[in-house]
């Protein structure tokens, strides 16, 4: 099958970046999205050209390293899929694609399809761990957790850190991720001596890397790859409430004044 590829080039994150056409004929049904782009780079470097840059590493849909827009879709149009885990046989002979990186405020371009998303290792340095001594590994029977708080926190923990949920929002928010982490992390009984405080301060740092707010669109659900429902930020938001009301695990002044900046980026 023959396709048109349309990419987004952009030399660095200072220069202007702009969409190249590309032909690519004999693609295999049977690759996958990123075997076909190493395919048309290996044509490229033959030519003298520069390789298109885009982000990979496992490949097996679990690493949450690959992630573009395909024709306006996080990771393309299947669901709960990866761009690594997409195959070729999904398209159409002669098809045209558009491929271009996400695109947030909090997601800089460095490269190409390449996007700088240290903002979430900020997010979860902020809150998104337990910092108490667990020791050694307890019984199975020692804590015991009912059954649906474990399959809603392993549910939760699926997720991979793509960031096609704050690509796909029209807010750029990423209240799909913060509530993922805070979900897994809170529900479990090693997890909430520090649960009021984690979520102030994921919430807090979310408005410094200046993500979006969430408005309940639901775009996130749709293209996350893991399928992290949408529940998970209505237990944030609940947790985020509680906190900043009883001031429990944060200052009432640090409290107040993380709840009346959300407030306000709400309204922007």
């Amino acid at each position: 099958m023959r396709l048109t590829l349309h990419i987004w080039r952009q030399r660095n994150a200072q220069e202007k970046g702009r969409m190249v056409r590309y032909e690519v004929p004999n693609v295999n049904q049977d690759m996958s999205f990123l075997e076909m782009l190493d395919v048309l780079n290996e044509d490229l470097i033959a030519k003298g050209e520069e390789p298109v840059a885009f982000d990979h590493d496992c490949r097996e849909g679990i690493c949450g390293m690959c992630g573009f827009m395909i024709n306006g879709v996080a990771h393309g149009p299947l669901r709960g899929t990866t761009v690594c885990q997409l195959h070729m046989r999904h398209f159409r002979d002669g098809q045209e694609l558009y491929l271009e990186p996400w695109r947030a405020r909090a997601f800089p371009v460095m490269r190409d399809l390449v996007v700088n998303r240290s903002a979430f290792d900020r997010l979860i340095a902020a809150g998104g761990f337990i910092s108490v001594s667990t020791g050694s590994a307890p019984d199975g029977n020692a804590i015991l957790v009912p059954k649906e708080n474990c399959d809603r926190a392993m549910d939760a923990a699926a997720c991979i850190g793509c960031g096609a949920c704050v690509a796909m929002c029209p807010n750029a928010s990423a209240s799909l991720f913060m509530g993922a982490k805070i979900s897994h992390l809170g529900l479990l009984p090693q997890g909430r001596p520090e649960r009021d405080k984690r979520v102030v301060a994921m919430v807090s740092q979310s408005i410094a890397e200046k993500f979006g707010s969430c408005t309940n669109i639901g775009e996130c659900e749709a293209v996350c790859p893991k399928e992290i429902r949408l529940e998970v930020i209505a237990r944030m938001n609940r947790d985020f409430l509680r906190a900043t009301w009883t001031g429990r695990g944060v200052s009432r002044d640090e409290a107040e004044q993380v709840s009346n900046n959300s407030l306000a980026e709400s309204r922007r």
